[in-house]
C-alpha cells in the first residue's frame, strides 16, 4: 500500500532541497514579488499559483516520461541520473559565480493585469523555461531507484510534494513582499549566502549520486 511514498531519509533530503530551491531567487520569484509590489497581493498570489501550475505540468511529464524510459532501458535511466548529477554541479558552480539575480526594475504595470492574466504569466514563466524542464527531468530522478516498482508514482508524489512545500513559503514572501524584496536588494550578503547554500546542497546531491552509481 502507498508504494509511491519514499522512505524517510529520502523525504528529508528532498525537503531540504525543496527549501533551498524555493528561497533561491529566480524568474518566478521575481515575477510574483514584482506583481505583488506593483499590483497588490492578489496579483502576486495569482502569479505564484500559475508558476505552481507550470511545475505540476513538468512533474507529470517527468514522472511518466522517466518511468517510460526505465521500462525501456534501465541503463538509459542510469545515464540520465549521471547527467543529472553533472547538471546539479553546473548549477552549483553558477550559483557560486553569483548567477542568481533579483531585479524588480520595470515590473510596474501601466494597467493592472487581470488575475487570470497573472496566472497565465506565472504558468508561462515556468512552463516555457527550458532550464526548468531540464531541471525537473534531472532533479526528481535523483530521489528514486531504477529498481523501484512504482517509479512514476514516486516521481509524481515528489513533484506534488515540492509544490505543497513551496506554496506556503512563497505565500509568506508575498505577504511580506516589501521587507523581503528590500532585504534581498539592499543586502547582497544575504544573496551570496543563499547562493552558497544552494551550491552546497546540490553539490552534495551530485556527489551522492555519483558515488552511489560507482559501486
Amino acid at each position: 500500500m502507498m508504494s509511491f511514498l519514499p522512505d524517510l531519509a529520502t523525504l528529508l533530503a528532498f525537503v531540504a532541497a525543496a527549501f533551498v530551491l524555493t528561497i533561491t531567487p529566480g524568474p518566478d520569484m521575481t515575477l510574483f514579488l514584482g506583481r505583488t509590489l506593483s499590483e497588490g497581493r492578489a496579483a502576486g498570489f495569482a502569479a505564484m499559483l500559475g508558476a505552481a501550475t507550470g511545475i505540476l505540468v513538468h512533474t507529470s511529464l517527468a514522472a511518466f516520461g522517466v518511468s517510460a524510459l526505465i521500462a525501456a532501458s534501465p541503463e538509459a535511466f542510469l545515464a540520465l541520473k549521471i547527467v543529472g548529477a553533472g547538471y546539479l554541479v553546473f548549477l552549483a558552480i553558477q550559483a557560486i559565480r553569483g548567477s542568481s539575480t533579483f531585479r524588480l526594475d520595470g515590473t510596474a504595470a501601466r494597467r493592472p493585469h487581470s488575475l487570470f492574466s497573472n496566472w497565465l504569466t506565472g504558468i508561462g514563466i515556468n512552463l516555457l523555461n527550458p532550464k526548468i524542464i531540464l531541471f525537473f527531468v534531472t532533479f526528481l530522478p535523483q530521489f528514486v531507484s531504477a529498481r523501484d516498482s512504482d517509479v512514476a508514482g514516486k516521481l509524481f508524489f515528489l513533484g506534488v510534494f515540492f509544490i505543497v512545500l513551496a506554496v506556503p513559503m512563497s505565500a509568506a514572501m508575498i505577504l511580506a513582499a516589501d521587507r523581503f524584496a528590500a532585504a534581498l536588494k539592499r543586502r547582497p550578503k544575504i544573496m551570496r549566502g543563499i547562493d552558497w547554500l544552494f551550491a552546497s546542497v546540490f553539490s552534495a546531491f551530485a556527489v551522492k549520486i555519483l558515488l552511489t552509481q560507482g559501486r
